[in-house]
């Protein structure tokens, strides 16, 4: 059923009524509501398998990555493959519906939390066990990057100078694990000595 859930919802999008969802699965809504007691019940088994495919491709991803930084990247590249491979599901699965606040909320927490367990394990091998604060606070700072960064990516339009999604999982890993400061040192560079900038032709 949840499958099915799934194909209407990528097929008719996120805003999908739950009679549309039924007839699709060739059931009735009054079956849904017995199994997944409202719309958000489904919103929470449709992320659990979303997760558990995404986990699944980030396991053979691990063990293929040489390197904590690989893996993070086999992270990043599953979750924008996901969102990128049917928006509609990314949306249902991670929106919070109106009509049953507390329920909802507690699927989309879920789904972000496990995500963010998800990016914690490859840099775990990477940190030492002193340190805690980053292991308290670094896993939710980086899903928040990985979410918005995403996002905005999954949804600006397609041009030449958008990156592809390999190239957005390799922007993304950077920015999580060296931070920016790869891509500003060339600036900085250039800003402490004069002699590096570009000559500028005389009027």
């Amino acid at each position: 059923m949840v499958q099915e859930a799934r194909r209407a919802v990528h097929r008719l999008g996120p805003d999908v009524p739950m009679e549309e969802i039924a007839a699709a699965a060739g059931t009735s809504k009054s079956v849904f509501y017995r199994y997944f007691r409202d719309k958000a019940g489904l919103q929470a088994a449709m992320g659990s398998l979303v997760l558990a495919q995404m986990q699944e491709r980030i396991a053979e991803a691990a063990a293929a990555a040489q390197t904590p930084y690989e893996g993070l990247r086999a992270m990043v590249s599953a979750y924008l493959g996901m969102a990128v491979r049917s928006p509609n599901v990314y949306e249902f699965v991670t929106r919070v519906p109106q009509d049953s606040q507390a329920t909802a909320g507690e699927a989309f927490v879920t789904f972000f939390d496990a995500v963010g367990s998800m990016i914690q394990e490859p840099m775990s091998r990477y940190l030492s066990p002193a340190a805690s604060a980053t292991f308290d606070y670094w896993p939710a700072a980086a899903i928040g990057l990985v979410r918005t960064a995403g996002e905005r990516w999954l949804n600006a339009a397609s041009t030449p100078d958008k990156p592809t999604l390999e190239h957005m999982a390799g922007l993304i890993a950077d920015w999580l694990f060296a931070g920016i400061s790869a891509q500003a040192s060339a600036a900085v560079i250039r800003e402490n000595h004069p002699a590096s900038r570009p000559a500028k032709e005389n009027p």
